[in-house]
């Protein structure tokens, strides 16, 4: 079998499995293989190194008059400026950070409530992760009218319902770019214009889409985005971008010692600083994938290498798993416009959870469940069963490591 990558992005990014150090590792003689990129993905090198050296030089609270402080808040504030330039966000202003996505979206979702009032509406969609669904569903105890844009069986949403859905008392729709469960890119210029006409604000739920595209902040016209650095090679970090200005004109819950200021006022509590550091590695690891002049350019060239890297990977499995005995994918088709490639499906009647214990007894991670987009697999009929078994591409995967697992699974489909 030949285990070289066939596409020219492949041939670029093959020789950068070794920045990885989790890749060497085995399982019960078996290489450990990755596929499990969609709930976090391995770390290079030059991140763990960047935060060893964070512990080892500076480690230490921010805002003080003495040396290694004064380098942690340097090391913030460039970290900020280089998630605005991955982000293509105007300035590091717009950039707050936190614990993780879902602990940003709750503090936001308070902190738009109180410019609520009852009968105000938000819109959220049957298809995205919990993180952007329960923080907006718990401002009906406010009083406030959720709408609900519905999933249709293909994966995708259903965009004549959501126009029937935003309407002059939505105030805000919440919207996530790509589902972590099936793969679906969703259509954010509709979501867009829709709010655009009404004056609401747009929500975006950048998770799984930052790892695998390139995004502009300014070009979506979005007034607020979150993402998680530990979806696209970096530790457990959540980023909220907030459009200039805008999160000044909310009441964010904050200590009184907290700076009142954007990006500041949103943040609560002592940060993880030596993490923080680590998402500046990452994005310049990505960067360094890339060409262009600046920084900004080299992420964009990056992360269409990625892509195309990471596409042509998952569309071979799609192939691949439509021709096995018994095999259901779920999620639009690779000829779809934009596909993330993350790639659900199920084997005939065995629950998801016993085919990945097969293929994790062979050194395959694979994930299996509702990967916290309950609704969107109970709208498919598909919790009872277990949810479905998922796997996704990154940058390290490769054609042979693809080749490998529909081996295995035609085994365990070859047993229906």
């Amino acid at each position: 079998m030949n285990s070289q990558p066939r596409t020219p992005a492949s041939q670029r990014l093959f020789g950068h499995r070794a920045d990885f150090p989790s890749l060497q590792r085995k399982f019960r003689g078996n290489p450990l293989t990755f596929f499990d990129g969609p709930a976090g993905t391995q770390l290079p090198q030059q991140v763990i190194d960047s935060i060893v050296a964070y512990y080892v030089t500076c480690n230490s609270n921010t805002h003080g008059c003495f040396v290694t402080t004064q380098e942690s808040d340097r090391l913030i504030e460039e970290t900020r400026e280089t998630i605005a330039s991955f982000l293509g966000a105007r300035s590091s202003r717009c950039i707050s950070l936190g614990a993780n996505m879902t602990t940003l979206n709750f503090s936001l979702s308070r902190a738009i409530a109180r410019s609520l009032k009852a009968g105000d509406e938000v819109v959220i969609t049957q298809l995205d992760h919990e993180a952007n669904r329960g923080p907006w569903l718990t401002l009906k105890e406010r009083g406030i009218i959720v709408r609900e844009v519905i999933l249709k069986q293909d994966g995708t949403l259903d965009y004549d319902d959501m126009r029937s859905k935003v309407g002059a008392r939505t105030r805000l729709v919440a919207l996530g770019m790509a589902s972590n469960a099936l793969g679906t890119v969703n259509d954010v210029t509709i979501a867009r214009e829709l709010t655009s006409k009404v004056g609401a604000w747009l929500m975006l739920d950048a998770v799984h889409y930052a790892p695998h595209f390139s995004i502009d902040v300014e070009a979506l016209g979005v007034d607020f985005l979150i993402c998680s650095a530990y979806k696209f090679y970096g530790p457990h970090v959540g980023i909220l971008y907030s459009r200039e200005g805008l999160l000044e004109q909310l009441e964010p819950d904050r200590l009184r010692t907290q700076d009142p200021q954007a990006p500041y006022c949103i943040e609560t509590g002592t940060l993880n600083h030596a993490a923080i550091v680590g998402v500046k590695a990452a994005i310049e690891y990505i960067a360094a994938l890339g060409t262009g002049p600046d920084l900004r350019s080299k992420v964009v060239t990056a992360m269409n290498l990625i892509g195309e890297h990471e596409r042509s990977l998952a569309a071979a499995l799609h192939a691949g798993l439509t021709s096995l005995r018994g095999v259901t994918v779920f999620g639009p088709p690779f000829g779809a416009p934009q596909r993330a490639p993350t790639v659900s499906f199920t084997v005939g009647s065995k629950r998801a959870e016993e085919v990945c214990t097969r293929l994790g007894e062979r050194g395959f991670c694979t994930w299996d469940g509702h990967f916290y987009a309950l609704r969107a697999i109970e709208v498919l009929g598909l919790l009872e069963r277990g949810g479905v078994i998922r796997v996704g591409a990154s940058l390290y995967n490769t054609v042979d490591e693809v080749s490998r697992l529909l081996e295995e699974l035609n085994i365990i489909a070859e047993e229906l």
